[in-house]
C-alpha cells in the first residue's frame, strides 16, 4: 500500500506557530497589539494575505483578538486564572494571605534559580530596571503610596519570572500578577508598624536575590528567594499576634 503523498505546508500555518511562539515565550503580552499586518509581512518576510489568513486562524482560536478598525491584540483574558471578586476575596482572608505566601516560595525560588542560570543581557538591564524601581520606592518612604510599592515590588518578581526562560513559570506568575500585587501591597501595609529596620532588611533581601541572578549564582538565589518569603512570613505573623495581643489588653476592664 502505499503511503499518502505528503501535503505542502501553508505558508500561514508558519506564521500562526511564529506567532504562537511570540506569546508563549512572553514576548507578546496578553493586552499588547500586534504590529500591522505590513509591518508582520516584512518581518517575516512573506504576504500581507499570509499574514491575514494567519491572524484569522488565531482569532478563531482564542489567541487573538481583532477590533474593527483598531487592530489585532493578544487576548487580554489569557492565563487570567484569579480574576475579581476572587482577589478580593482571597486578600480579606488571612489564611488564603499565608497560602499564597507558601506557594510563592515554591514558585519564586524555582524562577529565581532558572533566571541567574538563563538570564540574557536583556534579562539583566530589565532586572537592573526594576530592582531599581524597588529601591526609589523604598527612598520615597512616606512620599509614595502603598499601591505603587507594591506594583514596583511585583514588578521585580515578574522580572526574574521572565528571566527564567520558562514558559510555564513565566505564565503562571503573569497568571496570578494581579494576585501577587495585592498580596505584596497586604504585606507591606502589615510590616510597616514595625518600622525601618524591617524595611531596610527587606531592601536589602532584594538587594542579594538581584546580586545572586545577574552573578548567575542559581543556587544562591533560589535560597535567598525562599529566606525572603520566610521573612515576610515571620513578620506578618509577629505583626499578628502583637496586634491580638493588644486586643485583648484594650478589653479588659480595670476594677470598679
Amino acid at each position: 500500500m502505499k503511503p499518502a503523498p505528503l501535503q505542502p505546508r501553508r505558508l500561514s500555518d508558519s506564521i500562526v506557530e511564529r506567532i504562537e511562539t511570540l506569546v508563549l515565550e512572553g514576548s507578546l503580552r496578553p493586552g499588547e497589539r500586534l504590529p500591522a499586518e505590513r509591518a508582520l509581512a516584512e518581518e517575516f518576510g512573506v504576504s500581507r494575505p499570509s499574514v491575514r489568513e494567519a491572524i484569522q486562524k488565531l482569532v478563531a482560536r482564542g489567541l487573538l483578538v481583532s477590533r474593527h478598525g483598531g487592530g489585532t491584540f493578544v487576548n487580554s483574558t489569557l492565563g487570567a486564572s484569579f480574576r475579581d471578586p476572587m482577589i478580593e476575596l482571597l486578600g480579606r482572608n488571612p489564611e488564603a494571605q499565608r497560602d499564597l505566601i507558601e506557594f510563592r516560595h515554591t514558585l519564586e525560588g524555582a524562577c529565581a534559580y532558572y533566571a541567574a542560570q538563563r538570564a540574557t543581557a536583556p534579562d539583566r538591564e530589565r532586572l537592573k530596571a526594576a530592582f531599581e524601581r524597588v529601591q526609589d520606592c523604598y527612598l520615597q518612604q512616606g512620599r509614595i503610596s502603598r499601591a505603587d510599592e507594591g506594583r514596583a515590588d511585583a514588578l521585580f518578581h515578574l522580572a526574574i519570572a521572565e528571566a527564567s526562560h520558562n514558559a510555564v513559570l513565566l505564565h503562571t506568575i503573569r497568571s496570578l500578577f494581579e494576585l501577587l500585587e495585592h498580596n505584596v501591597v497586604t504585606n507591606i501595609g502589615g510590616m510597616l508598624p514595625l518600622g525601618s529596620a524591617v524595611r531596610d532588611k527587606l531592601l536589602a533581601q532584594h538587594q542579594s536575590l538581584y546580586d545572586a541572578i545577574v552573578g548567575g549564582r542559581p543556587d544562591d538565589a533560589r535560597r535567598l528567594a525562599s529566606e525572603h518569603m520566610d521573612y515576610v512570613q515571620e513578620v506578618l505573623d509577629e505583626t499578628h499576634d502583637e496586634a491580638r495581643r493588644i486586643e485583648r489588653a484594650q478589653r479588659r476592664r480595670e476594677p470598679a
